[in-house]
């Protein structure tokens, strides 16, 4: 690994480290914090491997699945998930394998998993060395930690095998995804001009979801050239927003965007930067140690909110691919002014809707389940990409203001944002249906600014 990848191997050491504290073995618990210090493993090699946001739930979300499993087969408050989650397998806990640890085995069990699916999991084999010897150097046998390695092992087995069934390896059996000609529609932005990301992602297998287009939003408004026409006047609005250095700040905070480059030279640099997904599931992590959340319950949060950022971005994708709308600095750039630029770099795929008012809407939605609607929390979750915190008086406000966020930095029009955050929170509530048999009220009531 890198220096920076060395950092947070070291930092998630610190965090098992605290958690393996001596003492007898039957005792041995682990906290909130173990699960947020290997997402933020698995986030890292991420940032290393560029993953596109979707792919990226996807990884999140099987990993979680499979120390949700573990944890399910040994607490009774924790519900199985079979007949819940499409063609989820009938998994039962191993009678031959005895003597583990399941919490150690649960976050194993994350790992093993992400090191099979993501491109560089390779370099996740640090930081298991780096769980498994500060558990030896707390006292743990030597067999305890075999026994929780076997039956991680087998777990993940179980999940690799539902994840290689969702049909995504067959996506790149599809025609090669060429842009539109017509008027109005999207195509590669600059300075990259990167193709469409995921342009075959609705062809997945969705976790709760009938299908894809379930959650589809109403139309967008149409494209027209015409300067009395609805969707010219909407151009108009994110032409004359007059951004503040507030506005700017929000803007920057929530880009996430890992296809961010910078010109230098003859050269294009990648930007080091985190996913929405990503960033979510630290947002969980600081409400899990915030809440105190035991591991087990963390582990069914973390695991909900997964599973919802997966639904979400399909949901999304689905229409972004169907709508396939121009983006406003493409359309802004022809019909009123060709030397506008946005604040934040154009993400490489169709306007609408808003990824992150989907996304963050639908996490909004779980977590307020959770931990309730007046949950207020510090996000830090980018510190550590130089980004300083925020603070918000509950998920809602985070979450609206990660759609707005979009506006401002000039890659969405209002309508992409107000409907996402719609198609956010239907996504999110039924997620919430499906796998604990939750009822929400009021979905279509969005408190959108």
């Amino acid at each position: 690994m890198n220096s920076n990848k060395g950092v947070g191997a070291l930092l998630l050491a610190i965090y098992l480290l605290a958690a393996c504290e001596p003492k007898q073995q039957q005792e041995l618990t682990f906290t909130s914090a173990d699960i947020s210090g290997v997402i933020t493993g698995m986030t890292e090699v991420m940032v290393h491997d560029i993953t596109n946001p979707p792919l990226a739930a996807r990884f999140f979300s099987y990993a979680c699945l499979a120390g949700y499993e573990v944890v399910s087969q040994h607490n009774e408050a924790i519900p199985d998930l079979y007949g819940k989650l499409k063609e989820y397998p009938d998994l039962k806990r191993p009678d031959t394998l005895t003597g583990y640890s399941y919490q150690l085995s649960a976050l194993l069990a994350i790992i093993e998993t992400a090191r099979k699916l993501q491109p560089s999991g390779p370099m996740l084999i640090e930081y298991r060395d780096r769980l498994l010897d500060s558990c030896r150097k707390a006292g743990i046998s030597e067999k305890v930690v075999e026994a929780s390695q076997r039956y991680a092992l087998a777990v993940s087995g179980k999940i690799l095998a539902y994840a290689k069934s969702d049909g995504y390896s067959k996506i790149s059996n599809f025609p090669r995804y060429t842009s539109l000609e017509t008027e109005g529609s999207w195509y590669p932005t600059p300075p990259a001009y990167m193709p469409a990301v995921e342009p075959y992602f609705n062809t997945v297998r969705p976790f709760t979801l009938d299908s894809a287009s379930q959650f589809r939003p109403a139309p967008p408004i149409p494209f027209s050239a015409a300067k009395n026409s609805a969707f010219f006047k909407q151009m108009q609005l994110n032409y004359q927003e007059s951004l503040s250095e507030e506005k700017k700040a929000i803007a920057g905070f929530w880009d996430c965007n890992p296809f961010a480059v910078q010109d230098k030279g003859h050269l294009m640099l990648a930007l080091k930067k985190i996913s929405p997904g990503a960033h979510w599931l630290g947002i969980t992590g600081i409400a899990c140690q915030q809440a105190k959340k035991p591991f087990d319950e963390s582990m069914l949060i973390f695991t909900t909110v997964a599973v919802g950022l997966m639904d979400a971005f399909m949901s999304c994708w689905d229409e972004k691919f169907f709508s396939n709308r121009i983006r406003p600095e493409t359309a802004i750039r022809k019909y009123i002014d060709p030397g506008w630029q946005p604040l934040l770099q154009t993400p490489p795929f169709p306007e609408y809707t808003s990824g992150h008012s989907v996304i963050s809407t639908a996490s909004a939605a779980i977590l307020t389940h959770f931990f309730g609607d007046q949950f207020a929390y510090t996000d830090s979750v980018e510190v550590s990409y130089g980004l300083p915190p925020r603070s918000f008086t509950s998920f809602y406000h985070a979450a609206d203001e990660a759609a707005i966020s979009r506006f401002y930095g000039g890659i969405h029009f209002m309508d992409a944002i107000k409907e996402g955050q719609l198609q956010g929170r239907k996504t999110g509530e039924w997620v919430l249906w499906k796998m604990f048999g939750v009822k929400q009220e009021n979905s279509n009531k969005i408190a959108a600014k």
